[in-house]
């Protein structure tokens, strides 16, 4: 009988963690610490827009009952790898990098939501992406010489995630182009950041931060609470349907006896 208890308490605590996981989601401030990531015209680093969309995220996604975890909470530095490894140790339902864009040209506006792919959408994602994989290369650790496209390759194989990972970018991009300014759409690249996590991920660049019109409206607390907003919008609308497909394929089917 006490076995039966213990056994019983044990089950409930892994059907609740199990749960827990299902409302899990972990947000991912691009950069930070001596990484700043991109510079705007007006001196506002990228660094600090993407903690600040993440903190307002992370407030509006708990206000739903979301269970939230950052990767970093601070302006502290965090490896790619740690960051992957962030993710797959809280089990959580999905992971979205935040990012601003950088382009040579300042004329460049808009933004972009990207999913994991070894072959790039075009050239300009591959840009993005090698941009934001750089930091990879700086992070000291014996991985730092390996081949970044061969490691990705071997990670995208393992993947299990690219069509929930694709839907979650287009949910991403289809509430940020509700949003004044120009919508660029979905794309697929090679991010590390990507690799390696066991969860449907995308990773949004919210603008372009070397745009001077557009980093000055980034840096504004009305703007920043907008994209926050359209980001807890469409991580909602995604949980939704992973909770749908997850009751489709637990439903027992029309031949089988209930």
């Amino acid at each position: 009988m006490i076995r039966f208890g213990v056994f019983l308490v044990l089950l409930l605590s892994a059907l609740a963690s199990a749960e827990d996981s299902h409302r899990t989601v972990v947000i991912d401030p691009g950069h930070g610490g001596a990484d700043l990531g991109a510079r705007g015209p007006n001196g506002v680093l990228e660094k600090e827009l993407t903690l600040a969309v993440a903190r307002k995220l992370a407030r509006l996604l708990g206000a739903q009952g979301v269970k939230v975890v950052l990767t970093r909470t601070s302006d502290a530095f965090v490896a790619l790898s740690e960051r992957t490894e962030i993710a797959n140790r809280a089990h959580a339902a999905m992971f979205v990098s935040i990012h601003a864009n950088s382009a040579p040209e300042q004329a460049i506006a808009g933004s972009e939501t990207y999913f994991l792919s070894l072959e790039a959408s075009d050239d300009e994602a591959m840009r993005v992406a090698m941009t934001e994989n750089d930091v990879f290369k700086q992070e000291g650790t014996a991985d730092a010489d390996r081949d970044v496209v061969g490691a990705i390759l071997g990670d995208l194989i393992r993947t299990e995630h690219l069509r929930e990972s694709s839907a979650l970018a287009a949910s991403i991009q289809r509430h940020l182009a509700e949003l004044p300014g120009e919508s660029r759409g979905v794309k697929q690249a090679p991010f590390v950041v990507l690799t390696g996590v066991n969860m449907p991920a995308a990773l949004v660049e919210i603008g372009f931060i070397t745009n001077p019109a557009e980093a000055v409206r980034m840096g504004q607390r009305d703007r920043q609470d907008a994209i926050a907003s359209a980001l807890a919008a469409a991580i909602g609308e995604a949980m939704v349907q992973d909770s749908e497909a997850r009751l489709a394929t637990d439903e027992p089917h029309a031949e089988e006896k209930p």
